[in-house]
């Protein structure tokens, strides 16, 4: 069986046929990073090998990619794509305190997502005319108010597999497909027709209690995002981040210009099919986007056409 002597560790390791090196590193107990969960999409878990570099398998596509964007030397590999046939030494790149117990952490939590890159659905809402209801209302009313509010909102996005990824004031974001990838913009969809119904019932109690009711705007697109753990210490969320974030909040925020109440991306309608209602199309640049975008209004109702 081959091995593998990692510095600056000094360690030996056996390495299974087929395995490879970070497996076998990860294995052995040695926090070795691999931010994207050995997918090939960092370079993280590079290693220069020091002799043995006839033993290893030829680059794959996925990291011949990496290595030319990055101008890798040909014998700095990518631990979570190289095999070997036998004996390797390699060094492993020093690197500081904070990426050892990163990493340390992320071997005592496995269930921890630690980047991966894949299609979701990204829906975004906020509550139009909410700085002036804010400024009316005492702080413990505002934020039983919200609570109420978001319990609502959480409800609805839950029931239809939706992940509530980050609060930000009154708006919300959340992603669909983390569990059900099938479905992510059937159940977005769905979820934003169910949010739009729940502040419809909530509007009467808000009307009693402080004369104003709750109009939500929202904006949904679907595309490729990074999604991973983030945070420090015992405060960790499970968080999206990439274009297609980015695209759903400048469409939730368009609303505001077309009077709407509900805008989708293309990529929406594409993946939707005939059974989107649709009331009407815009031809529209996007802020801080190159290009113009085609986006959709939704009617109230998701019916077929």
């Amino acid at each position: 069986m081959p091995q593998l002597y990692a510095l600056p560790d000094s360690r030996i390791i056996e390495i299974e046929p087929h395995e490879t090196m970070l497996a076998a590193i990860l294995r052995q107990g040695i926090p070795h990073v691999h931010a994207c969960g050995g997918q090939a999409r960092c370079s993280t878990c590079r290693i220069h090998v020091l002799s043995g570099l006839n033993f290893c398998s030829p680059r794959n596509e996925s990291e011949k990619a990496l290595a030319i964007r990055l101008r890798l030397p040909f014998d700095v590999r990518l631990a979570c794509q190289t095999t070997v046939t036998g004996n390797v030494s390699f060094l492993r790149p020093v690197f500081d305190a904070l990426d050892v117990k990163l990493t340390q952490r992320a071997l005592r939590q496995p269930r921890q997502h630690l980047g991966t890159q894949q299609p979701v659905a990204v829906l975004f809402s906020d509550i139009q005319g909410y700085t002036a209801f804010a400024d009316r209302l005492p702080p413990y009313d505002l934020i039983h108010v919200l609570n109420r509010y978001f319990e609502a909102m959480s409800e609805e996005i839950g029931n239809r597999h939706g992940h509530i990824s980050d609060f930000i004031g009154d708006g919300l974001m959340a992603v669909f497909g983390l569990s059900h990838p099938v479905s992510a913009v059937a159940d977005a969809v769905a979820a934003g027709h169910a949010m739009l119904r729940a502040v419809e019932r909530l509007n009467p109690y808000l009307k009693q209690m402080y004369d104003c009711t709750f109009h939500v705007r929202l904006g949904l697109h679907y595309g490729n995002a990074v999604v991973g753990h983030i945070g420090a210490g015992s405060f960790r969320k499970l968080a999206t981040i990439g274009d297609a974030v980015n695209v759903a909040s400048r469409l939730e925020g368009l609303n505001k210009r077309y009077g709407t109440t509900f805008l989708v991306s293309e990529a929406v309608v594409e993946a939707a099919g005939p059974a989107l209602a649709l009331r009407q199309g815009f031809v529209t640049p996007l802020k801080g986007k190159k290009g113009l975008y085609r986006v959709f209004e939704v009617l109230p109702e998701a019916q077929p056409t």
